[in-house]
């Protein structure tokens, strides 16, 4: 059983792309379900932390994995 409750592959997309994505996958779920997201933008570190402090949502990790970055948002 995976950690998450869906995956956006957001790779290759600059800035805003991968956050208006992340944001119409994350309406899509149910409060409490986590979003697995995948970027290449090194901006996506700081995008996702203000993201998730201007929605209410919780940014639970943050980290990079074979040159990609990965993040996992709660929806709140």
């Amino acid at each position: 059983m995976s950690d998450f409750d869906s995956e956006l592959d957001a790779s290759g997309l600059n800035c805003p792309l991968p956050i208006l994505r992340a944001k119409k996958a994350i309406a899509g779920l149910e409060d409490g379900q986590t979003l697995k997201i995948i970027a290449t933008d090194p901006g996506s570190v700081k995008d996702f932390e203000a993201f998730c402090k201007q929605t209410g949502n919780t940014l639970l990790s943050s980290g990079e994995e074979g040159g990609k970055f990965v993040f996992m948002i709660k929806k709140s």
